[in-house]
């Protein structure tokens, strides 16, 4: 297995980065422009391993599309609400987001579609998804983990429409099932009501969606997080949509200060952005760190101080529970970590590879179902990282390697998943 060595950064630093458009963003405008009646373009588009699978499946079923990789930009011709395709196997690696929103997706096809994945994909639960699809008359199946019993790809679809009316669908798993059926529901043949069973986790990302639907000319009516209404229509191109960057990469480079002390600028994303993880910024600043927000571009800085730790609820930013993770053993006392059970059916079981992990480097963790307490710790162990493929492990913990020296990487090529120049942005800094 191939590995990167961390080098430590010795003095404050102070450097400006830029990190990728934002997958969420990314994968919203995708589907949507789909399903658009002609050409949109995105700009600053993600280009990593999901975005890819995500435009491949899109090929796959029929879909024109353009990519220019240099420009950061993606075209997509639209046919206003059909699939190309009556047949089609799709493989999505372990793209998660793509899992979710294509099976939707598909359902408002006229056809048999087969989607499935790399082997931990089989792990990931989408059952609740497919019972409420199953609910509006949807003939589909999912198939059962041996080990978990849970309904997981490969999905089979035999698809004639979507009816429309009225699904329930748990908030508990994943806002992604949410999204998904969001996204769809203005192509249903009749009003589409979304009711959510249980508190909605991660309702930043719902808000997301609700903006893209809305940038991409449609609105819908809802009752908080509990009832989303959605009138029959139709999304209207984009002829130039521009992505923000990515406010879960940049939680790394916004945190690296605390780290390594002094000042780390992030170009091209707002405090304002639409993105839920921006919200990581409020944890940085309980912790100690100053944040100065400007045109179109933030900035950490950290004017010497001990980190304090935090006892804090990330169930609406789980995404970035693993960056907090790698700084917490430099706070001056125990940090706590909530409300992240949702981590342990991502790209691993994000809890407890964080707490294996932290362990090696001879940070004391407890863990819970739900999260981690993570104690100061004056002596970090060299150890060599397990990233459990996943993309968010390695980003996260170099971050440690930036302090200690001995901090090996495993498998750093993971990161191509959502940020594949991860080690080139992070080796400039300075």
């Amino acid at each position: 297995m191939q590995s990167r060595s961390i080098h430590p950064v010795n003095n404050p630093v102070k450097a400006k980065v830029r990190v990728p458009g934002s997958k969420s963003i990314t994968n919203r405008a995708l589907l949507i422009a789909a399903l658009a009646n002609g050409k949109t373009t995105l700009q600053n588009a993600l280009f990593s391993d999901d975005s890819r699978y995500f435009s491949g499946a899109l090929m796959d079923l029929g879909f024109t599309l353009e990519m220019d990789e240099d420009a950061g930009s993606i075209s997509i011709w639209g046919t206003g609400g059909t699939i190309p395709k009556k047949e089609a196997s799709l493989f999505i690696g372990n793209a998660g987001t793509a899992a979710r929103f294509l099976s939707a997706f598909l359902c408002i096809g006229d056809g048999q579609y087969t989607l499935d994945g790399e082997p931990r994909m089989r792990e990931r639960p989408i059952g609740d998804l497919l019972d409420s699809l199953a609910a509006l008359g949807v003939k589909l199946s999912g198939t059962k983990n041996p080990e978990t019993g849970q309904i997981c790809p490969p999905v089979r679809i035999v698809a004639n429409g979507l009816a429309g009316g009225v699904t329930r669908i748990t908030g508990q798993t994943s806002s992604q099932y949410v999204s998904a059926l969001m996204m769809i529901a203005p192509y249903a043949k009749a009003p589409f009501k979304i009711e959510v069973a249980g508190e909605l986790n991660s309702k930043p990302y719902v808000d997301m969606t609700e903006k893209v639907m809305a940038d991409f000319g449609l609105r819908i009516g809802r009752e908080g997080y509990r009832i989303f209404s959605v009138e029959p229509g139709r999304y209207i191109s984009n002829s130039n949509y521009m992505i923000e960057s990515d406010a879960s990469a940049a939680s790394y480079f916004f945190a690296l200060p605390a780290v390594t002390g002094g000042s780390v600028t992030v170009e091209n994303i707002s405090r304002a952005s639409i993105q839920g993880d921006i919200n990581f910024l409020d944890v940085l600043a309980s912790m100690g760190l100053h944040i100065e927000v400007g045109q179109n571009e933030i900035t950490v800085h950290n004017h010497g101080v001990r980190l304090k730790g935090v006892d804090i609820d990330m169930s609406q930013i789980p995404d970035t529970a693993q960056t907090l993770a790698a700084i917490a053993p430099f706070a001056c006392s125990p940090t706590t970590i909530r409300g992240i059970a949702s981590a342990r059916v991502k790209e691993t079981d994000r809890v407890t590879a964080t707490c294996i992990e932290l362990r090696k480097l001879g940070v004391q963790v407890q863990e819970f179902p739900d999260g981690m307490r993570i104690e100061p710790c004056d002596s970090i162990v060299p150890a060599k990282i397990e990233t459990y493929k996943d993309h968010r492990m390695a980003m996260a913990f170099s971050l440690i390697g930036l302090r200690q020296a001995g901090v090996e990487i495993l498998d750093p090529g993971c990161v191509s998943k959502t940020f594949p120049n991860f080690f080139k942005v992070l080796e400039s800094v300075k």
